[in-house]
């Protein structure tokens, strides 16, 4: 369907709104951003969706193929897709990785033995920066006569992006030195962790197409007992089955662990709501981190 599809030309696109398809809801935030009004953005993974589990169905190979531009995240994140958004762009679609886009030495490397990335690269609004500017740029070579209020936009969301850093600092400043560990479902916030002295630790690994085992549980119960953690994190788009297990793990051997509020980190919250847009989101997940390791 994607290599038999018409592609859209400059003279098309300058005639209507760009039509654009993204995956995971913190890209249909930001294109929404920087696009405007001259945008009208699809997003296929919406609230509580984990991006590593997904599997595209025959109405989002429609999006996609109807779309003038698409964009994910890339860096495996999409595991399933990426054989999809080869093709796509071997046919001529406007396909844009932006986190595959991002300077390589700037990102989390997933092991020493492999060129594989962290993908959540949202974590750091300095990187979601780098999102915005690439966002940017590729609709300006898709609407080129808009391409200044694209990029006036990005500017004007690169301040906010600035102002969200200095709060978060402002805030995790708050945790006590001892209690600044971040135990979640699955390794998500490694670039949080990296950017504001948080030491991250998650049950599962960066995907959560991998399972942790009762070892895994007992070797986290013990490390949480040991260091009198507060409170570990569940995640909107992750069963909370093997926290809660931790959890009565941590119970055994004296400690009372917390569960606290669930945090996001592979999807936003519902249209509509603070936590369905970016910022919305990094502020909810801050403030719950703080109230729950202060």
């Amino acid at each position: 369907m994607v290599a038999c599809a018409p592609q859209p030309t400059q003279a098309q696109n300058a005639k209507h709104p760009l039509q654009v398809t993204t995956t995971v809801s913190m890209l249909t935030d930001l294109v929404r951003a920087i696009g405007g009004e001259r945008v009208i953005v699809q997003g296929l993974m919406g609230p509580g969706v984990d991006p590593h589990l997904y599997k595209p169905t025959i109405g989002d190979v429609i999006k996609l193929d109807s779309a003038d531009l698409v964009f994910y995240v890339g860096l495996h994140l999409e595991g399933r897709m990426a054989e999809l958004f080869r093709n796509m762009g071997r046919a001529g679609k406007p396909v844009v990785g932006v986190g595959e886009a991002i300077d390589p030495s700037r990102l989390l490397k997933v092991s020493e033995t492999e060129e594989a990335y962290d993908p959540h690269i949202w974590f750091d609004p300095t990187l979601w920066g780098e999102a915005a500017k690439i966002t940017a740029q590729a609709l300006g070579e898709a609407d080129p006569e808009w391409r200044d209020i694209y990029r006036q936009n990005a500017e004007a969301y690169l301040a906010q992006l600035e102002a969200l850093d200095a709060y978060i600092r402002e805030r995790l400043a708050e945790i006590p030195a001892e209690q600044r560990v971040l135990i979640t479902a699955h390794d998500a916030f490694g670039y949080f962790g990296a950017r504001y002295g948080l030491e991250v630790i998650g049950l599962q690994g960066i995907n959560t197409a991998s399972e942790a085992g009762a070892r895994d549980v007992q070797a986290l119960a013990e490390l949480i007992a040991a260091r009198r953690i507060k409170a570990i994190f569940v995640e909107t788009s992750v069963s909370p089955a093997t926290l809660r297990a931790v959890q009565a793990a941590v119970r055994a051997r004296g400690w009372s662990v917390a569960i606290g509020e669930a945090l996001f980190s592979d999807a936003l919250g519902d249209e509509g709501t603070p936590e369905g847009t970016y910022l919305g989101m990094m502020r909810h997940n801050v403030e719950a981190i703080v109230r729950g390791l202060r």
